[in-house]
């Protein structure tokens, strides 16, 4: 047997104790996160074992059952954690669009770990990289250059894009507890869904008439509801580049979709976060709705977080005209389909000829019925034959 076939087996064994290691500690690399990071795409099914337990896991509910408390409980957390992924793993931690303590940074950390979207800083470092290779061959979830999966979800099991690269953050790594809470980012998670076990426990214990269990709540406010919150943030990803309208002419793909809006709190607004990422809100119009700037405008209140960066007179001003000059265009492109409606000139006579027709036939004797069939003709000819005429027909009597 030759010598690299004898050390194939023991690659393979340690490649997988490091996977082991890193369920642990996410910055366990022993041959250095740049030589991962410069791996080619692949899924490494051992590393991401957790996240398999994560979807399977949701089949439990089956046999655990389900009652309104349950769903409820998944529905009301799936918002929340949602505003936890958008308020502050994405505009706090990414963004830095307001303000807060270090205290306060620790306990935002500590609610976007309860979303199982790894630590804040692992987010930061690839969100800020994806704003600078957006849909370039650097970003590693663009749909135009890796397709729709793996921008939904394929890209967050590659080996590559596991390492944190605190070299890219550098004004979060400075904070200790910070790297802690992002080293070992199975340890809220698995703290919150004790958590939910343990209320429903409770529930069962002391609130019977509620039907639910601690299994229901694992599985409904745990399992299905993070699920379901990885793939609704996982749009933003692959179909915030895919599908809506861009108002502003970046870069790269993003657009704007008021369903994407829906399901994410306000990061639908895609184009809008990509022409300006450093202001609070998304949604940069009124009509734009943004749950998560309404819900940090709300929490500003208390004084916990402040600083909130409003978007730019000048920014504003130009998706005004870039409106404008979208509908101007919507009209020139619909005037070449419909040219009868291409002008004003055109309708204005059209109308007066109905209005003509409509005078006369008040006064004119009612034909018999044998005339029937002329009545019933086609008025569109008769009507671009009357705006020829000049002058109009006269009514009888006149």
């Amino acid at each position: 047997m030759s010598a690299s076939a004898k050390t194939q087996p023991v690659s393979a064994l340690r490649r997988v104790a490091t996977a082991l290691s890193q369920w642990i500690d996410s910055d366990y690399c022993p041959d250095g996160a740049e030589k991962m990071r410069a791996e080619p795409d692949r899924v490494d099914w051992v590393r991401v074992m957790p996240f398999v337990f994560l979807h399977t896991g949701c089949l439990a509910a089956f046999w655990v059952g389900v009652s309104p408390v349950a769903i409820w409980t998944a529905v009301a957390l799936y918002f929340i954690r949602m505003f936890f992924v958008t308020g502050i793993h994405h505009r706090y931690f990414s963004h830095k669009t307001y303000s807060t303590s270090r205290f306060g940074q620790f306990i935002l950390a500590l609610c976007a770990g309860t979303t199982v979207q790894r630590g804040s800083l692992w987010w930061a470092y690839h969100h800020r990289h994806h704003h600078l290779h957006s849909d370039e061959a650097d970003d590693a979830h663009s749909p135009h250059v890796h397709g729709f999966w793996w921008s939904q979800i394929g890209w967050i099991t590659s080996r590559r894009n596991f390492p944190t690269d605190y070299t890219k953050i550098k004004d979060l790594a400075k904070f200790p507890e910070l790297v802690w809470l992002n080293r070992f980012d199975l340890v809220v998670p698995v703290a919150f869904a004790l958590s939910l076990f343990g209320a429903g426990w409770l529930l069962e214990l002391y609130a019977p008439s509620l039907g639910t269990t601690g299994g229901q709540l694992l599985v409904w406010g745990f399992f299905i509801s993070t699920t379901v919150l990885f793939h609704g943030t996982g749009c933003i990803n692959s179909m915030a580049h895919l599908m809506g309208k861009r108002r502003f002419k970046t870069d790269d793909d993003s657009r704007n979709s008021a369903i994407l809006a829906f399901i994410t709190l306000g990061e639908g607004w895609h184009n809008n976060h990509h022409r300006f990422q450093s202001c609070t809100r998304n949604g940069f119009y009124w009509w734009e709705i943004d749950p998560t700037y309404y819900g940090l405008k709300l929490l500003s209140y208390t004084g916990f977080i402040w600083g909130l960066k409003p978007v730019p007179q000048s920014v504003l001003d130009e998706g005004t005209r870039a409106e404008h000059a979208s509908s101007i265009a919507a009209a020139e492109r619909a005037a070449l389909v419909h040219p009868e409606f291409s002008s004003l000139k055109k309708v204005v006579p059209a109308a007066a000829a109905f209005a003509v027709a409509t005078a006369a036939a008040a006064q004119a004797t009612v034909p018999k019925k044998a005339d029937g069939p002329a009545i019933h003709r086609d008025m569109t000819e008769e009507t671009h034959n009357m705006t020829k005429t000049n002058p109009p027909p006269t009514a009888p009597g006149a």
